[in-house]
């Protein structure tokens, strides 16, 4: 299935695009074939007449993520819209009729400029011809939000990380999705054809709570302590704090407590449970070379010298550090980033592997992906 993704640099449609590589990369895994053919979008491309023309050619779907809701009133009410007529005029001038999902907003229902801008563009997709659905989409959170732009939850979380108090409405009120689920509804309703006007539910809280939750996790955490994972929505706000501390927090210094009898030093603690395995590597080896979508697992060497490495997956920019045994630091893999460990010195190598979560072959949230080159 060729799959088109409008906005594709944005939050919703970052998280859409892994995921369908995610499926790619666990068919392969199983010598399958590749379910998707992705094309992502960003604007520069969207509005290029050749570039669209050759993405929607042969498309069988369009997930629409592409939008404006920071610009001037009049920006705003006609861009939305002219996307939409654009993406519709495209399809019929190469011939194609795909599923379109638009990612819609619960703010189409106020009179506004911008619900109005959104409410007009679905409607103007939903007359294309094709298949449609119309995701209705509450405020969505995840991993590489922005902060300061149009995410509460990314503000905060900079804030927090910054210990710079924000200034909090005490009656607002939020209701949260996070990108990841969003974008698996999304991809659902292309896979089993789902149609029609789509309103999931999300997790309502207050403004003052969301900021007590993000607090809470980072004090906990940047005191060595993993918070209760157990609550799905707990973590993948967890995950979303995480994602804004890397690079620069990582790797994470360790407390050594050392006298006559040796060194001790607590390796992981909290999270609500999980799973810890320890491995020996020999020397040129390299482990991982995977991803997670929602898994929190942390890496520590315990002997040996090593070079772990971290790639935002479908990105470039490879993160290194080189760690060592004798002085033993956590690095934590941040979701959506493949990730890998090579013995680089001349003996075996032990590292610390540990998760929040007891492995599940069935749901094992682990994708094969090289950090570097083929595996």
């Amino acid at each position: 299935m060729k799959v088109v993704i409008t906005g594709a640099s944005g939050l919703l449609g970052h998280h859409a695009a892994v995921r369908l590589h995610a499926a790619n990369c666990a068919a392969r895994f199983n010598k399958l074939p590749e379910p998707y053919v992705l094309i992502p979008l960003d604007r520069a491309q969207f509005q290029n007449d050749a570039h669209l023309t050759s993405a929607l050619a042969s498309a069988d779907a369009v997930l629409h993520f592409a939008g404006v809701n920071r610009a001037s009133e009049a920006e705003v009410a006609n861009a939305n819209p002219a996307m939409a007529t654009r993406l519709i005029e495209t399809c019929e001038q190469v011939g194609v009729r795909p599923h379109i999902v638009y990612a819609n907003s619960t703010h189409a229902a106020n009179d506004t400029v911008y619900g109005n801008s959104k409410r007009i563009a679905g409607a103007i997709l939903a007359r294309g011809g094709g298949p449609f659905t119309d995701l209705v989409l509450p405020h969505i959170f995840g991993e590489g939000a922005r902060p300061d732009y149009n995410t509460v939850t990314a503000t905060f979380i900079s804030r927090a990380i910054a210990g710079d108090p924000p200034a909090i409405n005490s009656d607002g009120q939020v209701d949260l999705m996070h990108a990841g689920a969003a974008a698996q509804m999304a991809i659902d309703a292309i896979a089993e054809q789902k149609t029609g006007r789509l309103v999931p539910t999300g997790r309502p809280m207050s403004v003052s709570q969301l900021w007590s939750r993000i607090l809470k996790f980072h004090n906990s955490y940047s005191g060595g302590l993993f918070p209760d994972l157990d609550d799905p929505f707990d973590l993948a706000l967890f995950n979303s704090y995480r994602a804004a501390l890397f690079p620069s927090c990582y790797p994470m210094q360790l407390k050594l407590n050392s006298d006559t009898r040796g060194t001790l030093f607590e390796a992981a603690k909290g999270g609500g449970g999980g799973q810890t395995f320890l491995s020996w590597t020999y020397p040129g080896i390299t482990r991982g070379n995977h991803f997670h979508l929602d898994k929190v697992e942390r890496f520590l060497v315990v002997e040996g010298d090593a070079i772990i490495r971290i790639r935002p997956v479908l990105g470039d920019c490879v993160w290194q550090c080189r760690v060592s045994g004798q002085l033993p630091v956590a690095i934590d893999m941040p979701t959506l980033h493949t990730h890998s460990i090579e013995n680089v010195g001349d003996k075996e190598l032990l590292t610390l592997f540990w998760t929040n979560a007891v492995f599940d072959p069935e749901l094992p949230d682990t994708y094969a992906d090289p950090v570097l080159g083929a595996i």
